[in-house]
């Protein structure tokens, strides 16, 4: 058994076009994101999967590992089970999705998620952080709620919980950690599934799971960095990594 990270990058980003070429830090963005899964002792493998050569010829030549796939996948996952049937994993490898805009994912936390996909019994695993109230309004930040047993139950740009009485026992706000872990028979197997209502709705692909009843572990972690999604957040990464 192998455990592989497969990092999407795309070129067009809606809010942040051309994001993982960035490289104001000297570094482009995308080269950031695979030295921190390098990082983790519980790899085997890192390697980008994306549609754009541009993006391809920067990775190899940071000496790192790129797949050309398709360029009509509707979203990340699906672009990691073509990448799987690329490298032919076996069906209980494990792939971890480490998002192309989390440059700021330490490498603990990726061996964290091999082992909670291991032990939590469930088909795909995640991880979230506890985030402030103010910083809970932003529907750039992808929010989760999950039950006693570390399930999650609802993912949402919104605010949940919503807080309807403010006299009362205070919201706890968890933002979601773009990152995943899943054995690579369910994640071929989630590619073959249509695009649920509430996935289209929300523009999140972890929903296609909750919406076929597939239960996703989750985990709480400590964890300051940020994803980046707009200018601002890349201004603020060249900024840290300045410091």
């Amino acid at each position: 058994m192998k455990s592989v990270v497969i990092i999407p990058a795309r070129y067009a980003s809606v809010r942040l076009p051309g994001k993982p070429l960035l490289d104001q830090t000297g570094t482009p963005l995308i080269v950031h994101v695979v030295r921190a899964a390098e990082g983790a002792k519980s790899i085997d493998r890192v390697v980008v999967a994306t549609d754009d050569e541009r993006i391809a010829r920067v990775v190899r030549e940071s000496g790192a590992e790129a797949v050309m796939t398709r360029a009509d996948h509707t979203c990340g996952t699906d672009r990691l089970a073509e990448t799987a049937e690329i490298l032919r994993l076996a069906d209980d490898d494990i792939v971890v999705n480490v998002q192309g805009d989390e440059p700021d994912i330490p490498p603990s936390r990726v061996d964290e998620l091999v082992a909670l996909l291991q032990t939590s019994g469930c088909p795909m695993a995640t991880l979230c952080t506890p985030l402030s109230t103010e910083a809970a309004a932003d529907p750039n930040k992808v929010k989760v709620v999950f039950s006693a047993a570390g399930r999650a139950l609802y993912f949402s740009r919104a605010t949940i919980p919503f807080q309807r009485d403010p006299t009362g026992p205070a919201a706890e706000y968890f933002l979601h950690i773009g990152i995943y872990a899943y054995r690579v028979a369910f994640l071929k197997q989630f590619s073959r599934l249509p695009p649920t209502p509430l996935e289209r709705v929300e523009k999140l692909e972890q929903l296609r799971a909750l919406e076929n009843d597939d239960p996703i572990a989750v985990k709480v972690v400590h964890y300051n960095g940020a994803g980046i999604d707009t200018p601002e957040d890349y201004a603020a990464f060249v900024k840290r990594m300045k410091k």
